[in-house]
């Protein structure tokens, strides 16, 4: 999710994996969710915000920490609401970065190469 300004939205990973790094907010399709309704709540319980999902940008396979494959798929979204984002559940920081700001962060394996690849890269 880009802001006004073109700033991406990223949160910095509290558990694994990818613990301590940062990367854009995001988990896992509950039971009984589909990919819009869980990209709502994760955003929510990551980021305080409220968003509408838009169309999907990208899909990638990652390895999880225990030998799992993780099948991700990524979601453009714009702010429901305007609120500050504040730190929650899954993530121990929340803020809106730039380019230059964004690529000197320590990033989850294969995010700003999937950001690149997809055209979602902050301006």
């Amino acid at each position: 999710m880009h802001d006004d300004n073109g700033r991406l939205l990223v949160v910095r990973r509290a558990n694994a994996p990818g613990a301590g790094r940062w990367s854009v907010p995001g988990g896992r399709v509950e039971r009984g969710e589909d990919d819009s309704g869980a990209v709502r709540r994760e955003v929510l319980e990551e980021t305080g915000l409220h968003v509408v999902v838009g169309m999907l940008v990208g899909t990638v396979q990652r390895p999880g920490p225990q030998g799992e494959t993780y099948d991700i798929r990524d979601y453009a979204c714009s702010l429901a609401v305007t609120t500050v984002p504040v730190a929650g559940d899954d993530a121990t920081a929340v803020r809106w970065v730039d380019r230059a700001e964004l690529k000197s962060l320590d990033l989850t394996d294969g995010l700003w190469d999937s950001l690149q690849m997809w055209g979602m890269l902050p301006g």
